[in-house]
């Protein structure tokens, strides 16, 4: 079964564009990264200081196998003194453009 989430995160104020920059980084990563059907980098209209993170797995089973690898450890490492909070919505993905 299909798994996705929404992922927010707020940045440390001013920092958001470094984060942006490294989360597309993480996104041109998944294109080698078998399971990873999206993964979209979105910045708020509204919040500065907030960006959303769209993604879409073949299971909760690839995206677990990707939180694994030396180079998406290596990015949260570079990622976390820009991140002031993150939340999850997981979701059950079933249907539309682009599955």
């Amino acid at each position: 079964m299909a798994y996705g989430m929404y992922v927010k995160f707020t940045t440390q104020a001013g920092t958001r564009d470094e984060l942006v920059r490294l989360l597309v980084d993480a996104a041109d990563s998944m294109n080698h990264v078998e399971g990873c059907q999206v993964y979209i980098v979105n910045v708020s209209e509204t919040e500065p200081d907030t960006i959303w993170v769209t993604e879409v797995w073949r299971d909760a089973a690839a995206h677990a196998d990707s939180l694994k690898l030396e180079a998406t450890q290596s990015l949260i490492q570079q990622a976390r003194p820009y991140i002031a909070g993150i939340e999850q919505i997981p979701l059950v993905p079933v249907g539309g453009k682009g599955l």
